[in-house]
């Protein structure tokens, strides 16, 4: 998976007007399908997939910007593959106890792993792929799995990671998952992972986006996707499209203010809030499948 890197460049009437236009430019670029952003001290930095560049999308982003006389300029190159958390995987993390009943750990830095004394202890060897339980939305999604009952249930982990969220699922009683990931880094972790784990045997890695699922057979009784915003946008008709009705699917990776359009699009498609978390203005929504049968013809 290869990405660009933007380097935009901002310049702004007064000092003041800086963060405000990192702001509602990051927003717009988001709208664009860059997924991350830094701030740097003359703009941002913006990263984005290699195939969902469009220098016409960026550029119109620019001329339609909402601030008047700020001029932003804007470079973008290719990112060398490589591996980008090797500095931080050699160092590890600490463990993170979530709602006093699971224990994540650094498998690659742990020794003895009875040490800790939740119910449940998940170790994980993290390989340049996301999720360790460090960040807010992974935590906040972990919490809610723990709040809902997986006892014999199927599960579906989207843009899987490090597999952690499978791996809690089955660990917590879930009969068998399946995740998938669009990195080739990342879908070897999460088996390597399970298989630390001991899930290996009921879990099921595939490597692409939300289109592998139309080769899934089956439906999921719990959905978990925790990835940014517009992806979650385009893929909740996908989600949905493998649930049993009445299943529980569970989103995050996105900030509180973007709840709401989540939601608008969840509720066009069946699918109703239970009940929500935030941490650090970081959202995570628990839903429900619940179509209108009214509407279904036979």
């Amino acid at each position: 998976m290869k990405y660009l890197l933007t380097r935009f460049n901002i310049a702004c009437p007064s000092q003041e007007l800086l963060q405000p236009c990192r702001e509602l430019l990051a927003d717009a670029c988001g709208d664009c399908g860059y997924e991350s952003f830094e701030d740097i001290d003359e703009g941002i930095i913006g990263y984005i997939q290699q195939d969902l560049y469009s220098e016409m999308l960026v550029q119109h982003v620019i001329d339609d910007f909402p601030i008047k006389g700020v001029t932003i300029i804007y470079e973008t190159e290719e990112i060398p593959d490589q591996d980008w958390n090797a500095a931080w995987e050699e160092q590890g993390f600490d463990p993170i106890v979530v709602s006093g009943k699971v224990t994540i750990y650094d498998a690659r830095n742990t020794v003895d792993s009875e040490q800790f004394s939740t119910p449940v202890n998940i170790g994980i060897y993290a390989s340049n792929a996301f999720g360790t339980g460090t960040h807010e939305t992974t935590r906040m999604v972990v919490a809610t799995l723990l709040e809902t009952p997986l006892q014999g249930r199927r599960v579906l982990d989207c843009g899987c990671g490090t597999g952690i969220l499978a791996i809690t699922a089955l660990r917590c009683g879930a009969e068998a998952a399946v995740g998938y990931d669009i990195d080739e880094w990342s879908a070897d972790n999460s088996m390597h992972n399970a298989r630390l784990n001991g899930v290996e045997d009921r879990m099921e890695v595939l490597l692409g986006d939300a289109s592998v699922l139309s080769h899934v057979d089956g439906v999921f009784d719990v959905v978990m996707a925790n990835i940014n915003r517009n992806i979650l946008l385009a893929d909740l008709v996908h989600f949905q499209g493998v649930m049993v009705h009445g299943g529980v699917l569970i989103l995050s990776g996105f900030y509180e203010e973007d709840a709401p359009m989540l939601i608008a699009e969840a509720e066009r498609l069946g699918l109703h809030e239970m009940s929500r978390k935030t941490e650090n203005n970081w959202c995570c929504l628990k839903l429900s499948y619940a179509p209108d049968l009214s509407t279904l013809r036979c």
